[in-house]
């Protein structure tokens, strides 16, 4: 039966993170929805993009539904509309709920992927807090390092380091590749993304694919997309002095809306901060943002921009590219045709 993600309802209401990628190529937990939903069904899923015709026997599902077993059970044997009126449901409606749900996400995660499996040994420097909840993948590199899995699992992925120093609670998840360097502190739920490159202080945050926070400083409450850069220093507020409800760019709207009482930093696919930057409560930045002055950034800054002004396109795929390939990676021409897209839209 072919399964179809469709996100056509959501795109606008998830931005940042949806302004260049499906709501379904979000990653949440270990892995991405995309990710989940193949790995829970043993076969591919579809994106709406990727389907001209619709399939009268496939079934369309809102690619902002975070899947576990139970959920996909329930599509199945149910159909979709009952699946939606299951209190059980988990979706993403709002950047926030990014991180909102990670806690859940990173247990569900934890539980599938490492069924039947057993965790490569942990080095005896390191101290372990409830090791029946923390899982070692093959090639990971842990050393002098406490894993605290009282609160909640600690997955670490393939060919992770996690260097010298570094103090982790769960819930937690580092995915292949990914760095933490000496002396992190890491409070749950917080997901690193693969080939990442961790450091400071980060609590209840997920980072995307190939982004460095690669220094001191603190990330708290937010959501960092892929290909992005923190500058040594750089911080963000997550909590208003009084304690009230922060307002976030509501993208559907167009405006700032009251939503909750904490909020980070929401930054979009390919976006970079200088040193010492410091965010503002509820702050998104848009894709193919260059960050630097001495003054806290708007609380929203549009896509393409660099500094006060706007970053010209060349310069934003080169400076892409340079990034890309300290990663051994290069900008491909599917990506520049987007972002030109994106960028005639201004």
């Amino acid at each position: 039966m072919k399964i179809i993600l469709d996100d056509i309802n959501v795109k606008d209401q998830l931005y940042p993170f949806t302004a260049i990628k499906s709501a379904a190529d979000i990653r949440i937990g270990i892995n991405t929805i995309k990710e989940k939903w193949e790995k829970l069904l043993h076969c591919p899923v579809l994106l709406q993009s990727e389907v001209n015709n619709l399939d009268k026997a496939g079934i369309t599902i809102p690619a902002n539904i975070i899947p576990a077993k139970e959920s996909v059970e329930a599509v199945l044997k149910e159909g979709i509309h009952a699946f939606l009126k299951s209190n059980a449901t988990r979706m993403l409606n709002h950047p926030m709920d990014i991180f909102k749900h990670n806690a859940w996400a990173i247990q569900q995660d934890f539980n599938f992927v490492t069924l039947d499996k057993t965790s490569q040994p942990v080095c005896a420097t390191n101290i372990l807090i409830n090791p029946s909840q923390i899982f070692i993948e093959q090639g990971a590199i842990v050393e002098h390092s406490i894993l605290n899995a009282t609160h909640g699992p600690v997955y670490i992925g393939k060919n992770v380091e996690i260097m010298e120093g570094c103090m982790i609670r769960g819930p937690f998840a580092i995915c292949e590749g990914a760095v933490v360097k000496m002396g992190a502190k890491i409070y749950g739920a917080t997901t690193i993304g693969p080939y990442c490159v961790a450091a400071g202080e980060i609590k209840n945050s997920v980072i995307f694919g190939y982004s460095n926070k690669a220094h001191d400083g603190y990330l708290g409450d937010s959501v960092i997309g892929e290909w992005c850069n923190l500058g040594a220093g750089t911080s963000n507020s997550n909590i208003k002095n009084t304690a009230g409800t922060v307002k976030v760019w509501n993208n559907v709207e167009k405006k700032l809306s009251e939503t909750t009482h904490k909020c980070g930093l929401l930054m979009g696919d390919y976006s970079r901060a200088g040193i010492n930057t410091s965010f503002n409560t509820g702050t998104t930045i848009g894709i193919c943002c260059n960050i630097f002055g001495e003054s806290y950034p708007p609380k929203y800054v549009p896509d393409f921009s660099w500094g006060n002004e706007q970053y010209q396109l060349e310069k934003a795929f080169n400076d892409i590219n340079n990034w890309k390939q300290l990663k051994e990676k290069s900008i491909t021409e599917q990506e520049k045709e987007i972002l030109t897209i994106l960028f005639n839209k201004k």
